[in-house]
């Protein structure tokens, strides 16, 4: 990375709250450490919020939705529109500046920016579709309709993997609907989105109708519990792990708000024997490997027909050892440092109890320490079996474990075989396989000879215990809007 580049990103850090239309430091006057993940060293210090901010940020927005929820939808959408072009023309810096706190690589970061922004450009068109319906009638002298509101705050939390895109996929739908927002992004990666408010604050965004605090890990809970307990606050969109969504949905209960999870997952990827294998090969890479596997869609299981097992392990190993680590400061680095060290121990651990119940390291399976703490070789191992914690807990890094299988209701058996479904993949050229398998997988996601899924005009969501709602598209409005039903009398 450029020192203009990196310039460029440090003059778009902000380090305090943004609250009612104002930088705020927080009531506690505290702060804490933003680090780069390659290095280790101090980015920034931000705001140590707590319940006092996150009350204050939940009165802006209080105070703001009755003024936002009238204005126009067009004139909504005209606001993200220029939302969406200040993030295009802030493309370069603000990839920079995800690079340094998140670590992943440049040319990475900056197609984040370009999909986040997509979902702020898809929801300034959808803001102007909000359409309610005209009931047939059932009785004479009564006319019975349907419109949509907006559910009123809403507060979104959000993960460290995607710092740009994960908030905007949120706050983007909840402005077009008319609702007022309070946030709060990971405390890994909170400086691209203070980054983001500033930029939507200078598109016109009024004064509390987009309010964020940051918080440490230790004083998360503290902030976000004020929120549930607000009556005020109607709606919750959290992306993270199921443990914490499962403690939102409770404590959320008091108050019966609205909620939009998306949680863990354990994708599966299968490969059939009729597979063309060098597609499948190409479509893992670019699904396990983005972010260095640090993706809630990422593969957590590739289950391989026997027959091919060993071609298709072959062609993977011989990909997977080209891939290039380093720090996003250098251009040629297609993966970068995990985010932190507990995130490298997990890795470590899964792949050490892996090769203890019979797994066979075929590439990597070490800490890069040469490059720094944060770093994990991309890794495939063979052999794998359900007995090894990988099968059932997300490793989130770049491990590929590979899982023979004999016949086609086994591999999707297997697949099923786990709490979670967000998403799953698999590869075949048999149309009547590919019906009869994307049927059977319990995904909200599956890609079918594909492993690059996402996109603004897709539902993006999961089923059993990876969550509920929907994100992107023209169903990730609904999550923010109410039906009123109208039954107007006296007309005969």
């Amino acid at each position: 990375m450029s020192l203009d580049l990196e310039a460029s990103a440090r003059a778009l850090i902000r380090t305090d709250n943004f609250i009612g239309g104002q930088w705020l430091a927080s009531q506690s006057g505290e702060r804490f450490a933003v680090t780069d993940p390659a290095t280790g060293r101090t980015l920034a210090e931000v705001a140590q919020s707590g319940a006092a901010d996150a009350r204050a940020a939940a009165d802006a927005a209080s105070r703001a939705f009755p003024a936002w929820r009238a204005t126009l939808p067009k004139e909504r959408a005209a606001i993200l529109r220029r939302w969406h072009a200040a993030i295009v023309a802030n493309e370069a810096a603000l990839g920079a500046l995800i690079s340094l706190e998140q670590g992943k690589p440049l040319a990475e970061a900056r197609g984040e920016v370009a999909y986040g922004a997509s979902y702020v450009a898809w929801f300034a068109d959808e803001a102007t579709r909000i359409y309610g319906d005209v009931i047939p009638t059932q009785q004479r002298g009564k006319r019975m309709s349907t419109v949509k509101e907006p559910v009123g705050v809403v507060a979104a939390i959000t993960p460290w993997n995607f710092p740009l895109a994960m908030i905007a996929r949120k706050i983007a739908p909840a402005l077009a609907a008319g609702c007022t927002v309070v946030a709060k992004p990971a405390e890994d990666t909170p400086l691209t989105a203070l980054a983001l408010v500033q930029l939507a604050h200078d598109a016109g965004v009024p004064p509390g109708v987009l309010n964020l605090v940051t918080a440490s890990r230790e004083a998360t809970p503290h902030t976000v519990d004020a929120w549930l307990a607000d009556s005020r606050v109607r709606k919750i969109t959290f992306t993270g792990s199921t443990q914490v969504g499962k403690h939102l949905a409770r404590e959320s209960a008091g108050t019966l708000k609205k909620l939009s999870l998306e949680l863990g997952g354990n994708a599966p990827f299968i490969v059939f024997d009729d597979a063309d294998l060098d597609a499948a090969v190409e479509g893992l890479l670019a699904a396990k490997f983005r972010n260095g596997g640090q993706t809630c869609v990422c593969p957590n299981r590739v289950y391989v027909q026997r027959d091919v097992y060993e071609t298709f392990a072959a062609r993977l190993c011989a990909r997977v050892a080209e891939l290039r680590v380093g720090p996003a400061s250098d251009p040629v680095s297609q993966i970068g440092p995990m985010i932190n060290a507990r995130a490298v121990d997990k890795i470590a651990r899964h792949v050490d109890d892996a090769v203890e119940h019979g797994a066979t390291v075929l590439v990597g399976g070490k800490r890069l320490e040469a490059l720094g703490p944060h770093y994990y070789a991309p890794t495939v191992l063979g052999h794998a079996s359900r007995e090894m914690a990988l099968c059932g807990e997300e490793t989130f890094g770049p491990v590929v474990p590979l899982f023979a299988f004999d016949q086609e209701d086994e591999a999707v058996t297997m697949a099923n075989d786990t709490p979670f479904g967000l998403a799953a993949y698999f590869y075949s050229q048999d149309l009547r396989r590919i019906e009869r398998v994307s049927a059977a997988l319990e995904a909200g996601i599956v890609g079918i000879n594909e492993g690059a899924l996402a996109s603004e005009a897709a539902p993006f969501g999961g089923v059993k215990e990876s969550g509920y709602g929907r994100e992107g598209s023209r169903y990730g409005l609904d999550d923010y809007l109410s039906i009123k039903y109208l039954c107007q009398g006296g007309l005969a």
